[in-house]
């Protein structure tokens, strides 16, 4: 038979994809607005351009605030527009 070693750790075939942004709003139950933004090079001008993404991420605790600097995770739909969840708090808001 052929030799698979089954760890703990498994690998996924697809890496989720991790973001790192600014919580703009905070007013939902469990739910907060990340923006995210990405600088890209515009094709034709060369110039840097800003783009603002805006994920809707999972808070289960209900602990961050506008403001705060967070890192989050791709995961499973969990609601409508909700397909991101936190990972961790980089920053807290002043």
């Amino acid at each position: 038979m052929a030799d698979t070693d089954n760890t703990t750790e498994t690998t996924r075939e697809n890496p989720r994809k991790v973001r790192e942004g600014l919580v703009t709003s905070n007013g939902m139950d469990k739910t907060a607005v990340v923006s995210v933004v990405d600088r890209v090079r515009h094709r034709r001008y060369a110039k840097t351009v800003q783009r603002t993404t805006k994920l809707y991420v999972h808070d289960e605790a209900n602990d961050l605030n506008v403001g705060d600097r967070v890192r989050v995770q791709e995961t499973r739909p969990l609601s409508k527009t909700k397909r991101w969840r936190v990972v961790e708090v980089l920053e807290r808001a002043r």
